[in-house]
């Protein structure tokens, strides 16, 4: 009898052990999985910086897009200025007065002869438009991606830009893009459920964001993450 209870404590001695490890394991594969999900969304908050910033160059009024469906047209079908360079300027000839812009001038100019006279047989300044999307995200970029949340089912990220009047009177145009919590942890379970209330609660306490974004539309911060 006693070597059956000896058995019997032995399994239970196991079993909770089992129950305990599976506990730490399930909160460790938990934490890996809202590492993974916050990483692919800060990787596209970061694609459509990139796309912004590029936008608001090419932009007449130096404005950020307001809305995903014109940021998405302006990936697909947009063009990037790219400079081909061959050549540079030495010492003496800039000490001359020859500048990049008057070199390039002399060259387009196709003057035989004041190219040889400046030395300039071997420079070349070509500026080429190649497309938007390959030369910032590479070839093969599916542009309508940049609308969607990761792992949100569908949900697409919020998206706002405005032009806002600083203490000094200067207009500044600025934008904030943002993916809530309740988007991308979704479908978690209760674990989930129980981590988007705390980190909620956490972000009212402090006056932060529920979530994760790039920008800000009341306060300029050069369009960083707010996990920077």
């Amino acid at each position: 009898m006693k070597k059956v209870f000896n058995v019997l404590l032995a399994l239970c001695v196991v079993g909770l052990l089992f129950i305990c490890y599976r506990s730490i394991q399930d909160d460790i594969d938990f934490s890996k999985e809202v590492t993974v999900r916050e990483n692919a969304v800060k990787a596209r908050l970061l694609e459509i910086k990139a796309a912004q910033e590029e936008y608001k160059l090419q932009n007449p009024e130096g404005m950020y897009c307001d809305s995903l469906f014109k940021l998405v047209e302006f990936v697909r079908n947009g063009r990037i200025p790219k400079i081909v360079k061959e050549g540079v300027l030495s010492d003496e000839q800039m000490e001359k007065g020859l500048t990049e812009r008057k070199a390039a001038e002399i060259v387009n100019s196709g003057d035989a002869a004041a190219i040889a006279a400046n030395g300039l047989q071997g420079f070349r300044r070509d500026t080429t438009w190649v497309n938007l999307s390959d030369s910032l995200f590479g070839p093969g970029y599916n542009a309508d991606s940049i609308r969607y949340i990761p792992f949100a089912e569908g949900d697409t990220f919020q998206l706002q830009a405005q032009a806002t009047v600083t203490r000094s009177g200067t207009i500044m145009y600025v934008m904030e893009c943002a993916a809530p919590d309740t988007s991308f942890l979704k479908n978690m379970g209760r674990n989930g459920e129980r981590l988007i209330v705390n980190r909620a609660q956490l972000a009212d306490d402090m006056g932060n964001y529920p979530g994760l974004k790039i920008g800000d539309l009341w306060n300029w911060n050069n369009n960083a993450g707010n996990w920077e």
